[in-house]
């Protein structure tokens, strides 16, 4: 015998909505079927703003604290005479960039990773500040200025230009085993005394790969490279970006700075 489909009847309206219809007045950044995005110009821009706001407060309370610590003699002789404030604001600054750094989840967490990062800047401007101690406040501005010189321009260069900079990890990795190797022959060297060419290259040095690395760091965050940061990662992106420019201002104040008398 002829089998025959059976006839299904339907009644007008009943029929669920196609996904153009479910989706209608769905906001650019939602895939067909309802799912985030996180490759939606809009949300990078508000990506980049977090970043770069958590960034200039950083940059501002490291500032003050160096300045402090410059220009003020009572502070500076205290800390001068008390080594262990260094020591302290190293193991802190340690414990909460490994935190923040290794664990993805705390960083995310609100508000501990903000808590965390707050006590990460006071850490590093103190530590920055105890080594800008020794050096000549005039040095000290002079650096400052040409690390804000530098910084602007590459990151504009990086925003700007149309060379894949996330591409280079290879001469970085190897820039950075230049620099170990450096440091290494630098703690064989030093016991036997000082030698001022070896420091400057070694500053030089320094001062080219994490220039290379604030490019590399804000390229990530544009999201339109090779390789691109989440969103979701802010915070890791202002602890990178910031260590960056403290390295950057570190290596060029090695190299310029002059010791106080």
């Amino acid at each position: 015998m002829k089998k025959v489909a059976p006839e299904v009847n339907t009644v007008a309206g009943s029929l669920p909505p196609s996904y153009a219809e479910a989706n209608t007045g769905c906001p650019s950044y939602c895939y067909a079927d309802g799912t985030f995005s996180w490759e939606d110009k809009n949300i990078r821009r508000i990506f980049i703003r977090k970043v770069y706001s958590i960034l200039m407060l950083q940059l501002l309370v490291t500032v003050v604290v160096v300045a402090v610590f410059t220009f003020s003699t009572p502070v500076r002789y205290f800390i001068l005479t008390h080594p262990e404030l260094y020591s302290l604001s190293n193991l802190l600054f340690l414990v909460t960039y490994l935190t923040l750094a290794c664990c993805g989840d705390v960083r995310r967490q609100f508000p501990w990773n903000l808590i965390l990062l707050t006590i990460f800047t006071l850490c590093m401007a103190c530590m920055l500040g105890c080594v800008s101690s020794f050096y000549n406040t005039k040095s000290v501005l002079l650096c400052l200025g040409i690390t804000a010189v530098v910084c602007v321009c590459v990151t504009l260069f990086s925003f700007q230009s149309a060379v894949d900079i996330t591409s280079f990890q290879g001469v970085l990795f190897t820039l950075c085993m230049v620099m170990i190797c450096c440091a290494l022959v630098m703690g064989f060297v030093v016991p036997f005394g000082y030698v001022p060419w070896m420091h400057a290259l070694y500053g030089v040095i320094g001062a080219i790969v994490f220039t290379m690395f604030l490019a590399f760091d804000s390229q990530l965050l544009m999201g339109n490279k090779q390789h691109s940061l989440s969103p979701e990662e802010y915070i890791f992106a202002t602890l990178t970006l910031y260590l960056d420019i403290v390295y950057i201002f570190t290596f060029i104040l090695q190299l310029f700075g002059g010791g106080r008398e």
